[in-house]
């Protein structure tokens, strides 16, 4: 993209006829012209195929969550509770994903959540969201990074320091290359987080055949654990409780397919397809993950709490081991550190995206929003790796486990919060088609049944939001810390709202739904070409990928 030659004043970008790819809105004179900071566009290039966006999607919520995490939810709630509340929490994001996806599809912006936010509900929302949003998802690049070092540990004594500086360097170069660049690191590595967890999952099925396990362990100790002591169905419900907070931090983060929308060479296809096979995701590695880790592994094992964060702790090479399958432990460790520098990776884009946003809703000074010739974002991205060093500060004192307890509730809080808005987001625009009396059969891709999922979304989000601490309210279990950690993302939240407010002297009121802006920003069908080569579509691999994704 170039500035005008003809009216260099106007902040305006004309499409360069020799980019791969050109974009815009179609201006009154029915030229193509892309218009910085309106309807949410922003300077970047659409770059990314169809299959990484897919790929985005399908793997950006396996990580360390999926592997290890769970074991400590399952000794909580027991087989019948980790599966239940994976059941659930998939149908909230089921119901989330449907509703951003439309919107998505219909407007490709730069960032996405914090602009509709803006636009939908209230700037203050808006520029509230970005912060909360992308906070925590940049400074979990310093959890991931500091989840390396100790997975290396696994096998060498090599100073974490080091692990935690070549995670860093290998982030911050992948964000600065083009977007397609990234978009191909994410295919690699959630090619091999795939192929891991479809192997546990075929490893499992052998453990139970071979052993005759069956069902053995929701008899013995029963479907349904008692929580910390607590006997009876209290017990049982207080467990099932706790499950919620892990299943969440384990779906969180496959929303943000949705932010590549703005960066995607053909978002009109891509991100319906992201929202159709959602379901299949949610039910195959997540929902089936859980119900096969209640066949193999006792919940009164103790490794499942042993506090490490490389594969020792997780619930399917502790049922590996305990078939006597010796090598596969490495193995599986080899995938979760790739997964950990994969989240580490996207974090630190996503945290650009967000910052990307507040600039083209002007947040932030334009500064933030300067692009690279491939229209890479290289100010957002620089601001949002910034945070990663943060991991140092655990490297040799041991504080790796609590930062990473901490930032699990941060970027737990923060999700659902998003989640909780966007749907709020999607039920505001909804609103506004009713009341410009526009029809949804004119939009590029309906979700089904709404607004009823959206609605549902957002209530399920916000109760999972409110019961992530409910342990302190326990008789006997009150701890300052926790309380601090389980709900201070709400106040993140809450405090920007009201500082914009007071500093901008607006009114609490939501942005009126027969004023409310629902064309600019769109990518209309014939607006733009987007050149395919028909021999790369018809390569082998990718369709096998369509196949499989």
């Amino acid at each position: 993209m170039k500035k005008s030659e003809t009216n260099p004043a106007d902040d305006v970008i004309q499409p360069d006829p020799t980019a791969d790819f050109a974009v815009g809105d179609v201006t009154h004179e029915g030229k193509l012209a892309l218009e910085l900071n309106h309807g949410g566009r922003g300077a970047t290039q659409r770059r990314l195929r169809n299959y990484q966006v897919t790929m985005i999607g399908f793997c950006s919520g396996i990580g360390t969550g999926l592997f290890i995490g769970t074991g400590s939810a399952y000794t909580k709630a027991g087989p019948a509770g980790l599966f239940l509340s994976y059941f659930i929490v998939g149908m909230v994001l089921w119901c989330v994903m449907q509703s951003i996806a439309e919107l998505a599809t219909l407007f490709p912006t730069a960032g996405s959540f914090p602009h509709w936010a803006t636009r939908f509900i209230d700037p203050a929302v808006g520029f509230s969201l970005a912060i909360s949003y992308g906070y925590c998802f940049t400074i979990a690049i310093a959890t991931e990074t500091s989840a390396a070092a100790i997975i290396v540990s696994f096998w060498s004594d090599i100073s974490p320091a080091v692990v935690v500086t070549v995670s860093l360097v290998l982030i911050l170069a992948i964000n600065l290359m083009s977007v397609r660049f990234y978009g191909d690191s994410e295919v690699i590595g959630g090619a091999v987080k795939v192929t891991c967890f479809i192997g546990l999952i075929f490893v499992s099925i052998v453990i139970t055949a071979r052993d005759n396990i069956g069902f053995r362990y929701w008899h013995d100790p029963g479907a349904w654990t008692n929580y910390d002591g607590i006997t009876g169905p209290k017990g049982h419900f207080l467990g099932f409780l706790s499950s919620f907070v892990n299943a969440a931090f384990t779906y969180i983060g496959i929303e943000t397919v949705v932010i590549t929308a703005g960066e995607s060479v053909n978002p009109h296809y891509a991100i319906p397809k992201a929202a159709r096979y959602i379901t299949y995701r949610i039910a195959f590695f997540y929902i089936l993950g859980a119900f096969l880790i209640g066949l193999i592994v006792d919940p009164r094992n103790p490794d499942l709490t042993a506090g490490s964060y490389n594969a020792n702790a997780s619930p399917f090479v502790i049922a590996i081991k305990s078939a006597g399958i010796n090598i596969l432990p490495s193995i599986v460790n080899a995938c979760i550190l790739v997964s950990a520098w994969s989240a580490g990776n996207s974090y630190c884009w996503v945290g650009s995206r967000m910052i990307l946003a507040m600039t083209t809703d002007r947040h932030l000074p334009q500064f933030f929003g300067r692009v690279t010739k491939k229209g890479v974002p290289y100010v957002a991205v620089i601001t949002s790796w910034l945070f990663g060093p943060l991991a140092y500060l655990s490297v040799g004192s041991g504080g790796a486990s609590q930062a990473f307890a901490w930032l699990q509730s941060l970027g737990t809080m923060a999700g659902l919060i998003a989640w909780a808005t966007l749907c709020v987001c999607y039920i505001r625009f909804y609103a506004g088609l009713q009341a410009q009396n526009v029809s949804r059969d004119t939009l590029p891709w309906k979700s089904p049944f709404q607004p009823y999922i959206a609605w549902f979304g957002a209530i399920g989000a916000t109760i999972i939001l409110l019961i992530t601490g409910f342990s302190v309210f326990i008789k006997g279990h009150w701890s300052t810390q926790t309380f601090i950690s389980s709900y201070i993302g709400i106040s993140i939240f809450i405090v920007p709202i009201i500082a914009w407010k007071v500093w901008h002297r607006t009114k609490l009121q939501f942005v009126s739904a027969s004023e409310m802006d629902i064309w600019s920003g769109r990518l209309l069908e014939g607006e733009i070409e987007i050149p395919v080569d028909p021999s790369q579509e018809k390569r082998t691999w990718k369709r096998i990928l369509n196949i499989i994704v």
